[in-house]
């Protein structure tokens, strides 16, 4: 594993349709669209093209499924533009790519998405080939979007923990992305992946569907809730770390270690364009930390480095700064609770 360099990224590649609406509507109501674009989304895009904005030194590859049409072309040379290694991010005929229609409402800054599956509900373990890659991470997502990845595969419970098993037989270290699907549906597709996994960078939100237990109080992230539901989703898996982040800070939870809060960037309001990706950021400035080995405060705050400076922009990774210059641009905004 020492000789292992760079991330695998796989799953999600879809095209986020963005649009900001001064509001979010109620059934049957009008509201107007005030602007829009179509860029790379998914997990598996989003971090690749996270990655490479923070270095682009870094090797990064990616497995995915397209759709021969505008969308999928879209996402081909976005992967081009960034040096992102695609022999396997795989396209069919026939289908339309995932897309999603990512709506940020001007009022609150809170999204709303509504997608297609498309060519990305034909994804399935056959499409992960791990002997010719000298990855040292996999970063896997989206569970609960991707339908023949979600049901039963040979004797596992999904194709998720087919391929997560199969990653870690040639020594590649894994970790999942999650979405905000119903909490019993993520659930029930998570679990079974736990003992599968050497990390998991997910919010609050995953960490209470995935534990059965409350990370909130008075509609704010609870930092006791957290570290008690992180322990819960730790002691169900094989995990070596687990990272929970939400808008005030982060959980940081290491196997047989203290957990430990690190707080978030205290962006200005005025900078914030849209939130549309800050946990893909958020998760590649984590990895890119342990990838360097970075000690463990410092990787988390690169990660809140990365989401702060993403929501400078209504796209999911515009906005990324090179390492260097996102944690300078954290450092003159300050961090939350900070002595």
């Amino acid at each position: 594993m020492t000789s292992r360099k760079g991330v695998l990224t796989a799953g999600t590649w879809c095209a986020d349709h963005n649009k900001v609406v001064e509001f979010w509507p109620l059934e049957n109501e009008v509201v107007e669209i005030l602007s829009e674009d179509v860029k790379g989304g998914g997990s598996g895009c989003n971090l690749a093209i996270d990655l490479k904005r923070l270095d682009p030194s870094i090797p990064v590859e990616t497995i995915g499924v397209i759709g021969n049409d505008e969308d999928g072309r879209i996402l081909l040379a976005e992967a081009d533009a960034y040096g992102i290694e695609r022999s396997r991010l795989h396209v069919v005929e026939g289908l339309r790519t995932n897309y999603t229609d990512a709506y940020t409402s001007n009022r609150t800054g809170r999204r709303t998405h509504i997608y297609l599956q498309g060519a990305s509900a034909e994804l399935n373990p056959d499409h992960f080939d791990f002997s010719k890659t000298n990855a040292r991470f996999l970063h896997l997502g989206l569970p609960g979007i991707h339908r023949q990845m979600d049901r039963a595969w040979g004797s596992d419970e999904n194709g998720w923990v087919t391929v997560l098993r199969a990653a870690q037989a040639v020594g590649i270290e894994t970790n999942m992305e999650l979405c905000s699907i119903a909490p019993e549906k993520l659930a029930k597709i998570v679990r079974p992946c736990l003992p599968h996994l050497d990390y998991l960078i997910i919010n609050d939100f995953e960490m209470a569907a995935i534990s059965g237990n409350p990370t909130v109080a008075a509609e704010a992230a609870d930092i006791p809730r957290v570290i008690a539901s992180a322990k819960t989703v730790l002691a169900m898996g094989s995990m070596k770390l687990l990272v929970a982040h939400f808008p005030e800070g982060a959980v940081v939870l290491p196997r047989g270690g203290e957990a430990m809060f690190v707080p978030s960037v205290d962006v200005p309001p005025e900078k914030v364009i849209g939130a549309n990706g800050a946990g893909d950021a958020f998760a590649a400035g984590v990895i890119y930390g342990l990838h360097q080995k970075w000690p463990m405060e410092e990787t988390v705050r690169l990660g809140h480095a990365a989401a702060a400076v993403s929501l400078r922009s209504l796209g999911t990774t515009d906005a990324v700064l090179p390492v260097a210059e996102s944690l300078a641009l954290a450092k003159k905004w300050g961090w939350r609770n900070a002595a």
